[in-house]
């Protein structure tokens, strides 16, 4: 499927969804982002897909938001537009997403990364905070997901000078997974979504709820809730026949039940 603004593939059990705004770097307009989650929301839905990768191109992840649509807007026009309950709903979705980044990911678009639960970057890739030079700070999340991410201290110095950080310092932060070079960016994010794919998705669901847990909770709790999906796993098909294939030394047949 294709738009304006994105376009969705399937590669087996993979969706793989391009931002498509090329000649203005994959800014994202509200449009952009209603046809994003709008995809996500398919995907999930889709028993036969079991991860997102997130896209752009090689100049561009995305340059961050359009401006143009914020630039005149008053304080109570941004109330009423509430753009960040779309950055909600991502935040909701129940199978894997992985950003596959080159170029520049900036603003709404290291925002967009970092939502994403795991990020391939291209070796030409850029990270990076810039509001604070168009007068604004961060608003769908980046004060508080890269903070997380790479620490106080470099979040601080991001944040407030607007710096860019190159994909090899990303990954010395800590901030994306792996680095490769740019033009196998997109390869290795499918590896990596297959091989995510081939293992069972109810298991695969429960980890991601729980490891997004660990960063909202203390640790008593996230322990506690760590615990329940455990056991709530034994309810499972899956966890039947994923022991009783180690015990019989064969490869499982995941059913997703």
């Amino acid at each position: 499927m294709a738009d304006e603004n994105l376009v969705v593939t399937i590669d087996g059990p993979v969706a793989v969804l391009r931002l498509n705004r090329p000649a203005i770097l994959n800014a994202l307009s509200s449009a952009v982002m209603k046809d994003l989650v709008a995809a996500l929301e398919r995907s999930d839905e889709d028993a036969d897909i079991r991860c997102v990768v997130i896209t752009g191109d090689d100049r561009a992840f995305a340059a961050g938001a359009d401006i143009q649509e914020m630039a005149e807007a008053t304080s109570i026009e941004m109330l009423l537009r509430d753009q960040f309950a779309l950055w909600d709903r991502i935040k909701r979705t129940k199978k894997p997403i992985i950003a596959a980044v080159n170029g520049f990911a900036l603003g709404g678009g290291c925002e967009l990364a970092m939502m994403c639960d795991i990020i391939v970057a291209g070796d030409n890739a850029q990270f990076g905070q810039p509001e604070i030079s168009i007068g604004v700070i961060p608003g769908a999340g980046g004060t508080q997901r890269l903070t997380h991410a790479v620490g106080k201290a470099k979040a601080m110095e991001m944040i407030l000078t607007g710096r860019f950080v190159s994909a090899d310092e990303a990954f010395r932060l800590g901030l994306v997974n792996v680095v490769v070079p740019a033009e196998k960016t997109l390869d290795e994010a499918l590896t990596l979504a297959k091989e995510i794919s081939s293992k069972p998705p109810l298991a695969v669901r429960l980890a991601k709820e729980t490891i997004l847990k660990a960063q909202e909770s203390p640790l008593h709790e996230g322990l506690e809730f760590e615990r329940k999906n455990f056991y709530l796993l034994f309810a499972s098909n899956d966890q039947k026949e994923g022991m009783r294939a180690f015990i019989e030394k064969r490869a499982p047949g995941w059913k997703g039940t």
